[in-house]
């Protein structure tokens, strides 16, 4: 007979992901093992097997989660009826707060996706791909002119995501500038470059 799942099933799920996600960007995927895996999230190895057959696939749930977290976080912003600036900051401060409380999963995804098989590395950069064309159309519109036919528009889109992926890296909670004023100031940032070109 089949076992039935637990009420609290995906909120465990999810707590071990996250807990999975530190442990990783704490140690390394390498390094990582599923007993230490374990130990960090404060449950056994074979519950933690339950959930996961392996450290792939643990590793794989972390990324595709925190990735469909972001895609969810900037299509619920977007609004195309904004003119495009107010639009694009918009999409950018979406973006940020999605990573508010991600920094390990945004680590995960920076240094460990590539470790992944060709096919679950292909599911999630689509899933990569979903956020820059968002970000890309948004870009379009501030200067419709200057990206159609030209080579332009990849290398500015991600100089934006250059300066968003990398946030985590110096950004502290309370700390001089917030999210929002972040998310103004890297806008300003763009649009004044292509208002430039």
């Amino acid at each position: 007979m089949a076992r039935t799942r637990a009420k609290d099933y995906d909120d465990k799920r999810r707590a071990l992901l996250h807990q999975a996600a530190l442990t990783f960007a704490r140690d390394g995927y390498d390094r990582a093992s599923m007993a230490s895996l374990a130990a960090d999230c404060g449950v056994s190895k074979a519950l933690l097997y339950h959930y996961y057959a392996s450290k792939e696939a643990l590793l794989f749930d972390i990324i595709n989660a925190h990735l469909e977290a972001l895609v969810d976080a900037v299509e619920a912003a977007d609004r195309s009826d904004l003119a495009p600036r107010a639009r694009l900051e918009g999409l950018v401060a979406a973006l940020l707060e999605a990573y508010r409380d991600a920094d390990a999963e945004h680590k995960v995804q920076i240094n460990a996706l590539q470790l992944l098989p060709d096919d679950e590395q292909g599911q999630l950069k689509a899933l990569e791909r979903q956020l820059v064309e968002r970000f890309a159309e948004a870009i379009r519109a501030l200067r419709p002119e200057l990206f159609t036919g030209t080579p332009l528009l990849k290398p500015v889109t991600m100089s934006l995501f250059g300066m968003l992926n990398w946030f985590y890296m110096w950004h502290r909670e309370g700390g001089s500038i917030s999210r929002g004023d972040y998310a103004k100031l890297a806008t300003v940032l763009l649009v004044s470059g292509v208002e430039g070109l």
